[in-house]
């Protein structure tokens, strides 16, 4: 499918071709002329033809009843985070069109020289999520607060609840599929270290933290739409790593391991996947996934000992001996707590954050792995292609 520019529409014409261009508002006074903006010479006259139809097109000379609306293939949120850029780099390898809503504000520097079309707004912006999402086939929405502590609620609730429910309403108003990237954090905890969590999985929440309520309610949100005629399907993403990792997200932990090693791990559990893995089993969801249907796209269930172990190792750091005892726990979270209240903000280690280490979030990816084909890398592999990215990008 061939996809261009028609003054302020999108118009389409299907052939062999299948090149993507978007043309300056001009006629062609021939066909070698107009194939120079496609970078490639017509070869027959079938060729010749689709070139001059196209620039007819551009200029508005072809006939009202001739132009077909088509649609972006796909609205990314969050396109600038971990999981969002990957997924606007696996959707352009498909050769897909891509359209992503971001703020002002955001750094372009993630998206640099990729070809996406940018709509300036943000998710707690009804008007500008309706714009965003008018014109795509489908929408995958990552964006999202990711904050794991007791403090702004409200903040959370106004992204990761509110946002949900605008980009849910307004891919139910037009009729099209949204992937809701959501997070294991949103499952149940589990009863054991033993117990791996499925999508069936029913129990009490990890934690009253607002990051685990708000991922929650915006789950529930997706799952009240549905009752409305909403296409949607839910995944969630365990701990990745990867590159492109721009802010950085969970590459923040090996930086953390490279810079500040410690004697002691974190006493519980993790899924360790990679990010790119994620976005390819994304886009199979997007794809395939059966409508209303949730799936758990995690990896190597491993201790967090283990797992700062190897990225120790990868970093060329002294690795941990030694599981966090209860008196490391207690000054790391309330100390964390403390400092908050008297900063006015809240650190990234708080004992939110130490209560979620505690835990065992280990979990069951067969249902991705059977209708997904979610197919994962070594969780060491990840670790050292994150590390390597970070090094050529010059955070360490």
């Amino acid at each position: 499918m061939l996809r261009i520019r028609c003054q302020e529409s999108w118009c389409f014409v299907t052939d062999e071709l299948c090149y993507f261009a978007v043309l300056r508002q001009r006629r062609f006074e021939s066909a070698e002329t107009a194939a120079s903006a496609f970078r490639r010479t017509p070869k027959s006259d079938s060729d010749k033809s689709l070139l001059l139809r196209i620039s007819r097109f551009v200029d508005g000379s072809q006939s009202t009843s001739e132009r077909v609306s088509v649609t972006i293939d796909y609205l990314v949120t969050g396109a600038t985070g971990l999981v969002g850029n990957n997924l606007v780099r696996v959707l352009l390898e498909k050769q897909c069109t891509v359209r992503i809503l971001a703020r002002e504000t955001s750094s372009r520097r993630p998206l640099q020289g990729l070809d996406v079309e940018w709509v300036i707004g943000d998710v707690t912006d009804k008007d500008a999520v309706q714009r965003a999402v008018t014109g795509v086939n489908c929408v995958l929405h990552a964006a999202a607060d990711t904050h794991i502590g007791w403090r702004g609620l409200n903040r959370q609730r106004l992204i990761n609840v509110q946002g949900t429910t605008f980009v849910a309403h307004a891919a139910l108003t037009q009729g099209i599929r949204v992937v809701q990237i959501s997070s294991v954090d949103a499952l149940p905890i589990a009863k054991s270290p033993q117990e791996v969590i499925d999508e069936e999985a029913t129990g009490e929440p990890k934690s009253k933290c607002t990051y685990v309520v708000t991922k929650r309610q915006s789950e529930a949100e997706v799952f009240r739409l549905l009752d409305k005629g909403l296409d949607a399907v839910i995944v969630n993403p365990g701990f990745m790593l990867g590159p492109w990792d721009w802010k950085p997200s969970s590459g923040r932990m090996l930086l953390s391991i490279a810079k500040h090693p410690s004697p002691v791990a974190p006493t519980g559990g993790m899924s360790g996947c990679d990010v790119r893995d994620v976005a390819t089993a994304i886009v199979s969801a997007a794809e395939r996934g059966v409508r209303g249907r949730r799936y758990i796209l995690a990896g190597e269930n491993i201790t967090y000992l283990d797992a700062w172990q190897r990225m120790a190792r990868q970093v060329g750091a002294r690795p941990p001996r030694w599981r966090m005892g209860p008196l490391v726990r207690i000054i790391a979270g309330y100390g964390g707590d403390l400092w908050g209240y008297v900063s006015g903000g809240e650190p990234e280690v708080n004992s939110a954050l130490i209560e979620m280490s505690q835990q065992f979030h280990y979990y069951d990816s067969s249902r991705a792995k059977r209708e997904l084909d979610y197919q994962t890398r070594s969780f060491d592999t990840s670790i050292r292609d994150a590390w390597e990215w970070l090094k050529r990008e010059h955070y360490v």
